[in-house]
C-alpha cells in the first residue's frame, strides 16, 4: 500500500480517481466497489450509508448508493456498468467503518457488463498511485490534516 499526502492508496485496486471510488475484481469476474481513504477524509464522520437494491442494473456513473456525513451528502458513483449482486450491510449498520477502513468495507458487489471495455478508464498499480498523487497535490488534499 502506498501513502500519498497521508492518504492510503492500495496499488492492487482499480480507481476512478476523480470520483474517489475503488474497484477490486474478484476471481469470478464480479467487482467490489467502495470509497477511497480520500473520500472518507473529505466527507468527515460518515453517519448514514444507503445503497441501491440487489438486482438493480446500473450504468457507469450512476449512483450505487449515498453517503451522508456531518458536512456532506453525496452519491457513490459506479465506475462500471452492471448489475448489483450484493450489498455490504456493515457500512449501513455502522457507517463509521468507512472512516476506519474504507478498503475493508466495500459498498456493493457488481457483475460488470463490459469489464474489458470499461476498465480501461480505471487506473491501477503504480500508475494509479501516481495519478492520485497528482490529483491530491493539485487539489491540496492531505488526509492527515
Amino acid at each position: 500500500m502506498a501513502t500519498v499526502n497521508n492518504c492510503n492508496i492500495p496499488d492492487d485496486l482499480h480507481y476512478l480517481i476523480d470520483k474517489h471510488v475503488w474497484v477490486q475484481r474478484e476471481s469470478d469476474g464480479a467487482a467490489l466497489i467502495g470509497i477511497t481513504d480520500v473520500a472518507q477524509k473529505l466527507a468527515g464522520k460518515i453517519i448514514v450509508v444507503t445503497t441501491k437494491k440487489v438486482g438493480r442494473s446500473l450504468t457507469r456513473g450512476q449512483s450505487t448508493g449515498t453517503i451522508e456525513s456531518s458536512k456532506w451528502v453525496g452519491p457513490i458513483p459506479s465506475p462500471l456498468t452492471g448489475e448489483i449482486l450484493a450489498v455490504n450491510q456493515a457500512p449501513q449498520d455502522d457507517p463509521t467503518v468507512l472512516n476506519r477502513d474504507p478498503y475493508a468495507n466495500w459498498i456493493v458487489r457488481l457483475q460488470p457488463a463490459d469489464w474489458d471495455g470499461e476498465s480501461g478508464d480505471l487506473v491501477t498499480g503504480s500508475d494509479g498511485v501516481e495519478a492520485y498523487r497528482r490529483l491530491l497535490e493539485a487539489e491540496g488534499i492531505d488526509c492527515g490534516s
